[in-house]
């Protein structure tokens, strides 16, 4: 799983190291890298496994192939995604189109998200993250898990 947050800086060549924990885990999934795209809810990029964009493709394809909102996924999520690889030192190169699309100039935060990941600017996200727990605190009685769960330590 992709856990927890890390800062990281672009170096004078656009190259920004990717967490050694997220690394790892996409290694484990036979990917010498990650596919990423800009988010089309706010001004981050969202990061996945090969994997996950391929689960991702598989749900589009099972909308209509004449339907617009089949066009309209496939173009804001596949069209826009790209992949990218790290490098020996475990960096990769997120592109200037993605990297505007963020509003990233130096800083880029990585946002453990569980099955994904998201890329910021640490300042948008610090303003999104307060958003965000407020909304979840409103809206923590809505989470629910099977009761087999807290028996096997989920609680």
């Amino acid at each position: 799983m992709f856990l927890s947050s890390y800062e990281n800086k672009l170096d004078k060549k656009g190259r920004v190291s990717v967490p050694s924990s997220f690394r790892s885990f996409l290694n484990s999934m036979k990917f010498n890298g990650f596919v990423t795209y800009p988010s089309f809810i706010n001004s981050s990029l969202e990061a996945c496994s090969k994997d996950r964009i391929e689960k991702i493709s598989n749900a589009i394809d099972t909308l209509n192939p004449f339907e617009e909102k089949r066009d309209y996924f496939a173009t804001s999520i596949l069209s826009e995604s790209v992949e990218l690889h790290f490098d020996t030192e475990g960096r990769v190169i997120i592109p200037e189109k993605l990297l505007n699309h963020a509003k990233i100039k130096s800083n880029i935060l990585f946002v453990g998200l569980g099955k994904t990941f998201q890329i910021w600017e640490p300042k948008i996200f610090n303003k999104f993250k307060s958003l965000a727990v407020k909304k979840a605190s409103k809206n923590r009685s809505k989470l629910k898990w099977d009761n087999k769960d807290i028996t096997k330590g989920g609680e």
